[in-house]
């Protein structure tokens, strides 16, 4: 089967998610291309100079696929003249608030007028989370496949945790630089928190994943999410979770029992649970112990491979 790829980027979030799915689909036999398509790198005109230069790309190839798979809303519009009998879009969190929480009142008014009609160009759509599926189904009576985002703990050989210079507590954060991720949140209770906090912004992933085997606990003060992947990469490493009940999360993080969950724009509360796995060695190991065994037992590709599989096998038979 010969499908094509779509992503603004192929790396962190949806599009890293893209290229995973593309790396284990060749793995059994999928004819998989990734398009490659030029942008302007100024933060407010990525996205739109992308969705306009990807579409003249799809326009004039004369390439042919089974399916074409695009990884969020900028993607769709070169999905659209990409020819391929099936179309896919996926989309992780719901666009339209991913927009009004980054960019101005103006983008924002302008995403939630054409959202609906993008999504309709794809003749199947999925996301990683039952939240965005449920909220799209109520928002607009779309139909969503929900398809979980795997993690291949093959990768995790040879990452070697990065032993910290004192005996303090260390308090990690991976995760974009941005106001949705709240990470203006952490910084702000720094002082109450009885550790170290690092913050992994911009740096190499097995960097950032020597940094986490070496952390007691892993904070996500998200404001939205979808289901962040470095929740599933602490819960490998076996680091006590603390995020905000935000989006997808709740879906693997049960809290009390697989991590603890702190309603979002609350930084005591953010610090106090933070501190309370510090401060409980026993109970932070009994977090990451069920974490992990969670993990396993639901998001690894042993689990997931087959329903993708069968995902696209189906599709080109409809």
């Amino acid at each position: 089967m010969k499908i094509l790829f779509i992503a603004p980027r192929y790396s962190g979030g949806i599009g890293g998610h893209a290229v995973r799915v593309a790396e284990k689909l060749r793995e059994n036999g999928f004819d998989i291309k990734l398009m490659d398509a030029p942008k302007i790198p100024i933060k407010n005109l990525k996205n739109p100079s992308f969705a306009v230069l990807s579409t003249i790309k799809a326009i004039l190839s004369r390439e042919k696929f089974d399916v074409v798979h695009a990884f969020n809303v900028p993607s769709a519009f070169a999905m659209r003249y990409v020819k391929a009998k099936k179309k896919v879009l996926s989309v992780h969190g719901v666009y339209s608030e991913q927009i009004s929480s980054i960019h101005s009142d103006a983008a924002s008014s302008v995403v939630n007028l054409v959202e609906a009609k993008i999504l309709k160009w794809a003749d199947k759509l999925t996301t990683n989370s039952k939240v965005v599926q449920e909220i799209y189904k109520e928002k607009y009576g779309l139909d969503f496949e929900c398809l979980l985002g795997p993690i291949d703990i093959e990768k995790f050989k040879g990452i070697e945790a990065v032993k910290s210079d004192t005996n303090e507590n260390q308090v990690i954060y991976i995760g974009r630089d941005s106001p949705e991720k709240g990470i203006d949140i952490l910084k702000s209770i720094e002082k109450q928190i009885k550790g170290k906090v690092v913050y992994c912004t911009d740096i190499e992933w097995k960097k950032a994943m020597s940094i986490l085997k070496s952390s007691n606990v892993l904070v996500l003060p998200s404001r939205i999410e979808s289901i962040p992947n470095v929740i599933k990469e602490a819960f490998f490493l076996k680091v006590p979770v603390v995020a905000t009940n935000v989006g997808g999360i709740p879906e693997i993080v049960t809290h009390g029992k697989t991590g603890l969950l702190v309603p979002p724009n609350e930084p005591q509360s953010l610090a106090d649970s933070i501190n309370h796995i510090l401060e409980n060695k026993e109970y932070a190991k009994k977090l990451a112990d069920a974490a992990y065994e969670f993990l396993i037992n639901n998001l690894t590709w042993d689990i997931l491979l087959p329903k993708y599989i069968k995902f696209y096998e189906d599709l080109v038979k409809e």
